[in-house]
């Protein structure tokens, strides 16, 4: 995974674009604990190192870099059979009974329990107001109070309200439901295979509704997690943790990413890898 993580900027409420710039992609922020505040740093390199000499310095550059990418998920994700007690600390009675629907749609596929509670304590804590962007933190990073304090969300959904489309709802609660379980953005997979047109990423996220900064452009979303080396599992673009950007923002003339609002037979297998039944 990225090793500069930083606090993201939030997102504005995302305002109807001009006919000739790229429709507005709604993406989520990867809430990732700096390496400062993240004890289980030197664990995933002790991790990763132990991995890579088990196999006597046999392994190509791909395996390397796979090694790094298991060793976050080995430190990221949750215990098997974990059960996770979820909190909404606001929002209204629809939305909530829409984000219980979806999020327990991973509990079929994943040896993972979501128990929804009324009061703390609970892992995964979800507003719909604490800014007006959607994000999580990644798997047992919720955990962490120094990053994510025990009155403060570890997940949120700043633009999902009572009359959002169920499609939108399963797209945005299945993706971030995927970050609280470990699971990284597919579009900074080191084997995401689309070319970016660099120039216009910037120019269109340094405008309205997001005014990111260049490094947090960079951050969210032209940086990929392994840049010395490319994962074993190939990009998925109808992954659920692929969000859809529009064709404008490529170079490569191959259009606009999926909009995927439910799990890819990838997606499915991935998960009960991680989490066996």
């Amino acid at each position: 995974m990225a090793t500069k993580p930083a606090n993201k900027p939030k997102a504005a409420p995302p305002a109807a674009p001009a006919a000739s710039e790229p429709t507005c992609p709604r993406i989520c922020f990867e809430r990732i604990i700096p390496d400062e505040l993240d004890p289980e740093r030197p664990a995933r390199q002790a991790l990763r190192e132990y991995m890579v000499s088990s196999q006597k310095g046999k392994l190509n550059a791909n395996e390397v870099a796979n090694a790094a990418r298991m060793a976050v998920i080995k430190t990221k994700k949750w215990p098997a059979g974990t059960i996770l007690r979820c909190l909404f600390l606001d929002g209204s009675t629809t939305m909530k009974k829409k984000v219980r629907a979806y999020a327990h749609q991973w509990e079929k596929h994943a040896n993972i329990k979501l128990k929804f509670v009324t009061k703390a304590p609970a892992e995964i804590r979800i507003s719909f107001y604490a800014d007006a962007g959607s994000w999580s933190a990644v798997g047992r990073d919720a955990l962490n109070r120094s990053y994510f304090p025990l009155h403060q969300p570890t997940m949120n959904y700043g633009w999902l309200r009572d009359n959002t489309s169920d499609d939108e709802y399963s797209r945005v609660v299945l993706h971030e439901f995927g970050h609280a379980l470990g699971c990284i953005h597919e579009h900074q997979t080191p084997t995401f295979n689309r070319k970016w047109d660099t120039k216009a990423v910037m120019k269109y996220f340094q405008g309205p509704p997001n005014y990111w900064t260049e490094d947090s452009i960079k951050y969210n979303v032209l940086q990929k997690y392994s840049p010395t080396g490319i994962a074993a599992t190939a990009f998925d673009p109808k992954s659920i943790m692929l969000y859809a950007f529009d064709g404008a923002l490529f170079a490569d003339g191959k259009g606009p990413t999926n909009s995927n609002t439910k799990f890819s037979a990838d997606d499915i297998k991935m998960i009960g890898t991680m989490y066996p039944k």
